[in-house]
């Protein structure tokens, strides 16, 4: 066949028409070799040392950079007090109950499997962290043992033998304020073991082994297994089957709409080729470039492809609309990629320019799904332009000739046609309607846009009945709750011996003491005990006494978190932040000291409280360090008594909640201060998903309005105006504005998915603007009368627009079947934004545009005569 090469088109279409097999074995071949680069480290670690092999994280907290504060100082932290995160296995059996000696059995077997799900990788510890799991089996129950005595049982030393037994296990874990409403339910019908693990990514493998011991259980009993790197590793496995299922879905949907507007099969295959090489390659680079799919990258195909079939389907809607008038596809392609590559390329550009925005927000998987979506857009665009009418001159001339048998005056009388000419006719007449509309709508959107409330929970990425959600709902409503948050104290380091101290000691102390001021009071401490066995002398000797004595007092007020004073600061507060609706339980050291005072003093419940002295104190401290877990007590303070911690357990993961407990409890230490210098920090990731839902929002709206005078600045330039450059941004502010309007009312959260979509939207919205005001400049320019040329646009341009917005607007409503909310989020916000953008651009365009039209075309005489006519 003879190379067809038209001109008044950019040089990659003339080319790809000139040559169009060669560019069908490029892309053939590019993608060949980024399957090959992402395949390679998998089965070979010679020759792909410099590639990376795929990697999912699906953790968000990794949403921050690592050396963002509040994520190091969380690391810190949990290294400080050596906490873990946990998966949480619930037991409910509201109509017998869990304190039985059939579900208590089971319980025990669970415990010694969740103990033994541990491995190592590279000669570190994974899996469960057995010695710190909370059981039955595994935990104190503190027993008075006469007066000034206490003994510590374990609270469910072997399975019970009989249902009254059973019931003693319930009875003596209510008596430990740490564990009721933890461990045991406040009905007594449900039961929750807590397993610590070494690494999030841990939980799957630790929950398959938990799994596989219930699945033997048949005591009727209801089992759950929930926690947040649960929801995080089971969103990662869900999330690859939406990435093979859901997409596809999608895609062949688009394809039987676009069979349906075109009638033939072998010609709609170009805009699959095109998306499908701008998504495969695109993810190759992500991954071979050592990027991981985390949620957000997961994404970026379900991104790329309504943007790949925009350009694809203008084209061929151009190229179907117009053929009939030429009857030659030489001709046909030199008049619609001449009137179209710029538009095109306009479009492409202004959508990557949204994504790439993204780059500027501090959050790193963030950008790297900006960056990615905007290398996959520009693909797209160069695909489009290549192979789109390279695949056209390869076809057989008897396909064309199928693909394009409606004349050109059938095409002007079909429905769609008629209904989009009527559009245009309304908007020219019924300007005002449109616009006063189009005004109300921004009403609307504004009060909507008012009651957007900013939230996210990851264990909410799933539909309410999957099985985290159950496991979710139900063990919150029956504990305490399963998430937690952290607040840490830090009394600051510890000022040893002053001048003035020392002075006033007698000799040979004074001396002794004052030439090492500097050092710490523990090494003060073990000479002053040295010096005071060696001297003989009797005055030495009483001098070294009484600097012991100044070293004691020292260390006592060093010792900041056994001062009776600042615990019951402390316990105040707990009380305060436990009367919050949100917070199910607190914890610290207190719950230790009061309880083995309590038992200290022939168990009575008045004797439930802060000892009045700092040595009682210290002394219940001593005591609990004969328990069989001592080491629990430096998960709430340091051993040097100068950080402490205070455990929050949420019922609820959502942002907003987390947010609500921490003003509260900020202001409340603010209007009641600590009797010491203290300064206070959150953490645990609860709180830390506050923060990267903080940093994306601010993130995403400077990013947008940056891009947003970005593309303002495009408009101006491509049209030369910057009055129709600011008319074609009309569309894209009430779409935005009536989507996140929408957002409010109906009550949805503005959450991970939602904040990204706001760049999809400037992308796609300006799609339609770009192409409607192109053409109405072409065709007002050519008939030198915006009525005639308003018919025109609502011609073949409006067909494609339409086109468009059905087949990319419904194509993605298969999302919504997904198991994943951010998946059903983005089908339902990409539908709506095609739709709102596309129909905003058919009707509130052309109205405004004959309002102005004597200022847009600056022809006043000729508007004066139509305003006449």
């Amino acid at each position: 066949m003879q190379s067809i090469a038209p001109d008044g088109m950019n040089a990659i279409s003339r080319h790809a028409i000139a040559r169009p097999k060669l560019w069908f074995w490029l892309s053939g071949g590019l993608v060949a070799l980024m399957l090959a680069l992402v395949l390679a480290p998998t089965f070979s670690t010679g020759v792909a040392r410099a590639l990376h092999p795929l990697t999912i994280d699906t953790d968000p907290e990794n949403m921050l950079p690592a050396e963002a504060p509040v994520r190091v100082f969380h690391n810190e932290m949990k290294a400080l007090f050596d906490l873990h995160d946990m998966i949480v296995v619930g037991v409910v059996n509201p109509e017998r109950g869990v304190f039985t000696p059939e579900t208590l059995a089971d319980i025990d077997h669970l415990t010694e499997v969740a103990r033994a799900a541990t491995w190592q990788d590279d000669g570190l510890p994974r899996g469960a962290v057995s010695a710190e799991i909370i059981a039955p089996g595994m935990v104190d129950y503190v027993a008075q043992d006469g007066a000034g005595a206490v003994q510590f049982r374990w609270l469910m030393e072997s399975p019970p033998a009989d249902a009254e037994a059973a019931l003693e296990v319930a009875r003596n874990a209510k008596a430990m304020p740490m564990l009721d409403n933890s461990l045991i339910s406040e009905a007594g019908d449900a039961l929750a073991l807590y397993v610590p693990i070494h690494h999030k990514e841990d939980s799957y493998l630790v929950a398959k082994q938990l799994r596989a011991a219930i699945d033997t259980f048949d005591n009727g009993d209801t089992y759950h297994i929930t926690g947040l790197p649960i929801a995080q590793d089971q969103f990662g496995i869900e999330m690859f089957i939406q990435m093979a299922i859901s997409a596809p879905a999608a895609m062949m949907l688009i394809y039987g709409l676009m069979w349906f507007f075109f009638r033939q099969w072998n010609v709609i295959i170009a805009p699959m080729v095109v998306a499908m090489v701008s998504v495969l390659v695109t993810m190759g680079a992500l991954v071979i470039t050592g990027n991981t799919v985390h949620i957000m990258s997961s994404m970026i195909p379900i991104f790329i492809m309504p943007i790949a079939v925009l350009d694809a389907v203008h084209l061929l809607s151009a190229f179907h609309d117009t053929y009939p008038r030429y009857k030659d596809r030489q001709k046909t392609l030199a008049h619609v990629l001449q009137d179209l590559w710029k538009p095109m390329l306009f479009t492409s550009l202004t959508t990557a320019v949204g994504f790439a925005s993204l780059a500027m927000a501090d959050i790193p998987p963030v950008q790297v799904f900006g960056i990615f979506v905007a290398l996959g857009v520009l693909l797209a665009w160069l695909a489009t332009m290549a192979l789109v009418p390279a695949y056209l001159v390869l076809m057989p001339e008897r396909h064309i000739e199928q693909f394009c048998r409606k004349s050109a005056v059938e095409i002007e009388t079909t429905r769609l046609t008629r209904f989009l000419h009527g559009m245009g006719r309304f908007a020219y007449h019924g300007k005002y309607v449109v616009l006063g509309g189009a005004l109300a709508l921004y009403g609307v959107s504004y009060y909507g846009i008012s009651r957007i409330q900013i939230n996210d929970n990851p264990v909410k990425w799933f539909h309410a009945g999957h099985e985290i959600r159950v496991a979710d709902a139900d063990l919150n409503a029956r504990f305490a709750g399963t998430y937690m948050a952290y607040l840490a104290f830090d009394a600051g380091p510890f000022a040893a011996l002053d001048a003035a101290e020392v002075e006033a000691l007698p000799e040979p102390a004074r001396s002794g003491l004052q030439a090492r001021l500097s050092e710490p009071l523990n090494d003060l401490y073990a000479l002053a005990e040295e010096r005071m066995v060696e001297e003989t002398d009797d005055a030495s000797h009483a001098a070294w006494l009484a600097a012991l004595d100044l070293l004691d007092a020292k260390a006592a007020e060093a010792e900041l978190f056994k001062s009776p004073e600042v615990l019951r600061w402390i316990e105040a507060l707990q009380a305060h932040a436990q009367d919050h609706p949100n917070v199910g339980k607190t914890n610290s050291v207190n719950e230790i000291i009061k309880t083995v005072h309590r038992e200290l003093n022939l168990g009575e419940a008045k004797d439930y409280r802060i000892p009045d002295s700092q040595s009682a104190v210290a002394q219940t401290l001593l005591t609990f360090e004969s328990s069989h877990r001592p080491t629990d007590l430096w998960h709430f303070v340091t051993p040097d008594f100068r950080q402490t911690n205070l455990w929050f357990q949420l019922r609820s993961g959502d942002n907003a909640d987390m947010v609500a407990v921490s003003e509260a409890v900020d202001a409340w230490i603010a209007e009641n201060p600590p009797p010491a210098a203290l300064s206070h920090d959150w953490f645990g990731l609860t709180y830390i998903n506050v923060v990267w839902q903080q940093e994306m929002v601010a993130g995403m709206l400077t990013a947008f309005l940056s891009s947003f005078v970005i593309v303002l600045a495009m408009m101006v330039l491509l049209f030369r105006s910057v009055s129709w450059g600011i008319l074609s941004m009309v569309p894209l502010t009430l779409s935005i504005g009536v989507i996140y309007g929408l957002l409010g009312i109906v009550g949805k959260d503005y959450d991970m998915p939602i904040a990204v979509l706001s760049s999809l939207s400037l992308g796609l919205a300006i799609d339609y603007a770009i192409h409607f005001v192109q053409r109405s400049r072409a065709l007002e320019a050519a008939t030198l009368n915006w009525k005639d040329a308003l018919q025109g646009v609502t011609g073949e341009p409006a067909r494609a627009i339409y086109r468009n917005i059905i087949i990319v607007g419904v194509g993605f409503l298969p999302l919504l079947l997904a198991p994943l909310t951010p998946y059903n989020t983005v089908g339902v916000f990409i539908s709506l934004i095609l739709l709102v953008s596309g129909f905003a651009s058919l009707l509130i365009l052309p109205a405004l545009i004959t309002l102005l039209q004597s200022w847009l075309f600056n022809r006043p005489a000729r508007a004066r005569t139509e305003a006449a006519e």
